[in-house]
């Protein structure tokens, strides 16, 4: 019994080495595309994508939306199903390809704006690996004699050079920390009120109102987007600092063109 549940365990670890092992035969880079194309003209990039695996295998790049969350987390749509997606806007050449053991590919992603487009647009791109069925198990939903694996996801996104429009506030800093938490949390939101996807560096800063002295908490990045909200949680270690009245702040850096936005709130740390 206990060589059968033995050979069992090593049988189940195996199957999830070789299922990772698949996951990573294949390389794509870069995972980002940053596009500034004017209206009327167009732009083509390239992503490299090559095969680790020991045998020829064919790969599909196709195209999605996605809906940025408040929470940082992106709702996965279909292609031109957003008002912000730049899915009609794509060309991608080639779509479909294979490729030999360790055989690498350029794919030409090009950027087709149209006139009048001056706003920030964004969609995603899977790179896919395909496996060949038969008829008889073959998936109909994904198309006879095919199936896709796992894939690896590209972010692309378009905003004119000519575009200026940045435009950052934090509002709604409140403290959050509940009875459980061994850490003071604070949350506030971040407004992009302009009409670029924009990265703002958080900054959390602890200011003794007696003293006049700071103490600055290590910081984090965010990515925000037009006319979207973002909400971020910084957290204040207890212990760190001495008892008394703290104004406690949230600073917002995103860009040395800008002045730092932020919000503040007083709290006692006992």
């Amino acid at each position: 019994m206990k060589n059968n549940f033995l050979f069992l365990l090593s049988l189940i670890v195996f199957s999830l080495c070789s299922s990772l092992s698949i996951a990573q035969d294949f390389e794509v880079a870069p995972v980002r595309l940053d596009f500034n194309v004017e209206p009327g003209e167009n732009q083509t990039k390239v992503v490299n994508i090559k095969n680790h695996s020991n045998k020829k295998t064919s790969f599909i790049v196709s195209i999605s939306d996605f809906l940025p969350g408040s929470d940082g987390q992106n709702q996965i749509m279909p292609p031109n199903t957003t008002r912000r997606s730049a899915a009609n806007w794509l060309n991608i050449n080639p779509s479909f390809f294979e490729l030999n053991p360790g055989e690498q590919l350029p794919v030409q992603v090009t950027m087709l704006v149209p006139n009048d487009e001056y706003g920030a647009v964004w969609s995603m791109l899977y790179v896919q690996p395909t496996l060949e069925q038969t008829s008889r198990d073959a998936d109909k939903t994904v198309g006879a004699g095919v199936v896709v694996s796992g894939r690896i996801g590209i972010l692309v996104y378009q905003s004119p050079s000519s575009n200026k429009n940045h435009s950052i506030k934090v509002t709604n800093l409140v403290e959050i920390t509940s009875a459980e938490d061994v850490v003071r949390k604070f949350s506030a939101t971040i407004d992009n009120l302009g009409d670029k996807v924009t990265a703002c560096k958080i900054h959390l800063i602890a200011s003794d109102i007696n003293t006049s002295e700071e103490k600055q908490f290590p910081s984090f990045e965010v990515e925000t987007f037009p006319k979207m909200t973002r909400n971020v949680t910084v957290e204040l270690p207890k212990g760190e600092l001495p008892p008394g009245k703290y104004a406690i702040a949230v600073i917002v850096d995103y860009g040395p063109r800008f002045s730092l936005e932020g919000a503040q709130i007083v709290v006692d740390i006992e």
